[in-house]
């Protein structure tokens, strides 16, 4: 007899309940237990093979002052992490993470025998404060690669996977995204990114309101708004994050920009919100505001702003908690233990 979606939803909820502990104890990890299991379809859910991928790609916005560093830091950061010497490789090693560096656009050509992942579309997109950052075939480009390295990573076994960046502009990329996708006004979702003065700060703005002006006649499809102002990481990670929903994988999501690429998936299909778990609240200034309209709870709020990954990175024990306590803890019948009595 094949259980109903009400049933299975029941029994989960039941199985945390009945754990030994007063019911809601264990706060947000009872909420990540149960959405894992859901996810799954099963009562004994588990984490196999945890991956997470850092795109890279290069912006033609970084050359418009909006960052703190230069353009070249983009691949100079990609050979760190083929190195291992970036936080995400402390992280991803700390805590048995396969972690795959991937090209989607840098503006650098990689020769040593340490290599990321090749799936460059281009050397770097287009300034789109006078042009659109990629053509429409480079976009589409950025899907069929992004949904080709979940499956290839889906087929080791893996079915939780993270989704981090690397790519200096892309804080202005995904502030415009986010003004656009969400209709709001481009202050509210624009930061410091990298670690911008005041100053520098009023240039990156009035740079992305000029820039959103110049394209005033693009409209709310995530598509045009990807190919208009996204970075080939973004648009890339976007179709990744789409496919991982498809193979039914558990999506962790990174911070602001990888938060970015998961709302322009979510406008394409609402339904990956229910394996997404939000790992950490960035201290970039949009992301919170995101996290309201996705009516999202992050795990972690370090203040922390790097990207890479990292969240996802840092959560992944606490995630791993979550399962191993509705696996492995004793229930009040199985304990003898009694349970209240009002």
């Amino acid at each position: 007899m094949v259980m109903s979606q009400t049933d299975l939803e029941a029994q989960i909820q039941q199985k945390i309940d009945f754990k030994t502990k007063p019911a809601g104890s264990l706060g947000m990890l009872e909420h990540i237990a149960f959405q894992i299991a859901n996810v799954q379809q099963t009562l004994s859910p588990e984490l196999s093979k945890p991956h997470i991928v850092v795109f890279a790609g290069s912006h033609g916005i970084a050359k418009e002052g909006v960052s703190a560093y230069p353009a070249e830091v983009t691949a100079q950061m990609v050979l760190n992490f083929l190195n291992g010497g970036a936080a995400i490789n402390v992280f991803a090693r700390q805590h048995e993470i396969e972690l795959v560096i991937l090209d989607a656009g840098v503006d650098f050509v990689f020769e040593n025998d340490k290599k990321p992942v090749d799936a460059k579309v281009g050397f770097g997109t287009q300034s789109f404060l006078a042009a659109e950052a990629m053509t429409a075939e480079q976009c589409a480009e950025c899907f069929t690669s992004g949904a080709a390295i979940v499956k290839d990573i889906r087929e080791t076994g893996c079915n939780v996977i993270g989704f981090g960046e690397m790519g200096i502009g892309n804080t202005s990329s995904a502030a415009v995204i986010m003004s656009k996708l969400l209709d709001l006004p481009i202050a509210e979702c624009v930061g410091k990114g990298t670690g911008l003065d005041a100053t520098q700060l009023e240039n990156k703005l009035s740079v992305l309101q000029n820039a959103l002006t110049f394209h005033e006649q693009v409209g709310n499809d995530p598509m045009q708004i990807l190919r208009t102002f996204g970075g080939f990481e973004i648009a890339m990670m976007c179709g990744a994050m789409l496919e991982a929903h498809r193979q039914n994988m558990i999506v962790l999501v990174d911070g602001f920009i990888a938060s970015v690429a998961f709302l322009a998936a979510f406008k394409m299909n609402n339904k990956i919100i229910e394996n997404a778990v939000f790992c950490h609240q960035s201290d970039e200034k949009g992301h919170r505001l995101l996290l309201q309209k996705l009516n999202a709870n992050p795990v972690l709020q370090l203040n922390m702003r790097l990207g890479e990954g990292t969240g996802c990175a840092v959560a992944y024990p606490l995630i791993k908690s979550a399962v191993a306590f509705f696996n492995e803890m004793a229930s009040f019948d199985s304990a003898q233990v009694s349970q209240k009595t009002a």
